[in-house]
């Protein structure tokens, strides 16, 4: 049986999802504040994580950037305010999907079932390494090193690179990025597609690397470009 850990200070909206989640096929777990939702995650493995970003003690922010060190389980953040500041931190963060209150708890349910869509869709590929020059990208553990440094990527900023890699020199348009990596039934904007690539290459670029650059192609997107 799938498992689930929702964390959220409203007890009703925990209640509610609960009962949506159960009858999804979900054994459920819960916490009410960032602390004890944090222990709760590391204490068990589960396959989806729904986490309200304000929390008493530690807020959903901090817990995500915590479980991410070590875990690529799917994390949905729930918030009562819908800036999009707030919306690209989360997703910066790790986080998979991002809802904003009031919500339907079937969308939710659907938001859920669309991610571990996803996930089983790519669990089913072949082991996949991909090497160019000095950069290594395993999708299988997600780890990215250059030079044998490895690189601290988030999941999506790993599927990402990824993506432009095997592709060398193709441009991609934000909308193929955002289709391709947060699916068709995704309720962002391109501007998470910027936003990503950005904080992927601030992290590439902290080490030394030639003959490989992800270049911005104005005014359509971006490529993998391989240079001599």
């Amino acid at each position: 049986m799938p498992s689930m850990l929702i964390a959220d200070d409203n007890r009703q909206i925990v209640s509610v999802l609960k009962e949506y989640a159960k009858k999804e096929g979900f054994a459920v777990t819960v916490a009410f504040d960032g602390h004890s939702a944090l222990d709760k995650a590391q204490a068990a493995s589960f396959d989806m994580i729904l986490l309200d970003v304000m929390m008493p003690g530690m807020d959903g922010f901090a817990v995500c950037r915590e479980i991410r060190k070590h875990s690529n389980v799917p994390i949905i953040m729930i918030t009562a305010r819908g800036e999009d500041f707030e919306r690209i931190m989360g997703l910066d963060i790790g986080a998979d999907d991002y809802i904003v209150k009031p919500f339907s708890p079937g969308e939710v349910m659907a938001r859920i079932r669309a991610i571990l869509r996803r996930i089983s869709q790519t669990d089913d590929t072949k082991a996949q390494v991909f090497a160019h020059k000095n950069l290594v990208v395993n999708l299988d553990e997600y780890i990215t090193e250059i030079g044998g440094v490895r690189i601290p990527l988030t999941k999506k900023e790993t599927e990402l690179l990824w993506t432009l890699g095997t592709n060398k020199n193709k441009v991609f348009s934000r909308d193929n990025l955002l289709n391709n990596l947060w699916g068709f039934d995704y309720f962002g904007d391109t501007r998470t597609v910027d936003s990503h690539i950005k904080r992927l290459r601030a992290k590439l670029d902290k080490i030394p690397h030639d003959g490989w650059e992800i270049k911005t192609i104005w005014g359509v997107g971006y490529k993998f470009e391989v240079t001599p």
